[in-house]
């Protein structure tokens, strides 16, 4: 068991880059490989621990209209907790001026789609509201259209991230400090970010398409197809930082 334990830890060490040979007052959470890991997790697995929570307390197996709709479930404080973490790691985020600014951006997004949250899912999905529904607040269209703003501002900047700010550190990282990383392998680093952006990129558009085109929003609707391509867009943000943090692909 213990040796479990300990394998279990090097593991962890080894993903999260933690040295507990390090003086004891360092904290580790220093390192940006370490900082874009653990986005890049926490941005992968916030669809499926909202899903799951409330399959477990509620045995709820459908999902939302949105991700934002599970604010008004009892997996709201996952939902809560996670996008405040991933808000806090952005802003503490400072990779270059570019990483710096587009980080923080993405970070006020991040806040600001939980201070104004969508509208309630009780005015729309009474099944719904029987089920998992735990909280209810007027219907507001504004609030309503300054959270999806919000919600575009946090993915479309961490979007511009992936096409532009991490490909750009990859060819200064070529030009200024080639012994630290493999030609063929920061290439294939600049394929995954960019494919990242673009369905990133492509998922908002069709959150937006889906939003206004009437021929296409009854099945739009009817398939929850915004929850879908939020899912697709975050977890292509969290695979694009989990690269960045070298978990996969890494550069040398």
């Amino acid at each position: 068991m213990e040796k479990q334990e300990m394998n279990m830890m090097d593991k962890l060490s080894k993903m999260f880059n933690l040295d507990f040979q390090e003086p004891n007052d360092n904290i580790w959470l220093q390192s940006a490989k370490t900082l874009s890991r653990i986005i890049g997790v926490l941005g992968m697995l916030l669809p499926l621990l909202l899903w799951l929570f409330l399959v477990i307390v509620n045995q709820y197996f459908k999902v939302l209209p949105s991700i934002s709709h599970y604010y008004f479930t009892r997996s709201n404080v996952i939902f809560i907790i996670v996008v405040s973490l991933i808000a806090i790691f952005l802003l503490v985020y400072k990779k270059g001026k570019g990483g710096f600014f587009w980080s923080t951006i993405a970070a006020i997004g991040a806040l600001l789609l939980l201070l104004f949250p969508t509208n309630a899912i009780t005015q729309n999905c009474c099944d719904i509201c029987d089920s998992v529904n735990i909280a209810h607040i007027e219907n507001n269209s504004f609030r309503n259209i300054f959270h999806y703003i919000s919600a575009a501002i946090f993915l479309g900047s961490l979007a511009i991230m992936s096409l532009f700010v991490f490909t750009r550190e990859n060819k200064d990282k070529l030009e200024f400090k080639p012994e630290s990383c493999t030609p063929s392998k920061v290439t294939n680093q600049n394929v995954v970010y960019r494919v990242c952006g673009v369905i990133m990129v492509f998922s908002l558009l069709a959150i937006v398409v889906g939003s206004f085109d009437t021929n296409f929003k009854p099945i739009y609707e009817a398939n929850n197809l915004t929850f879908w391509m939020e899912v697709i867009a975050v977890e292509a943000f969290g695979f694009s930082w989990l690269v960045k943090g070298e978990a996969f692909f890494k550069s040398k």
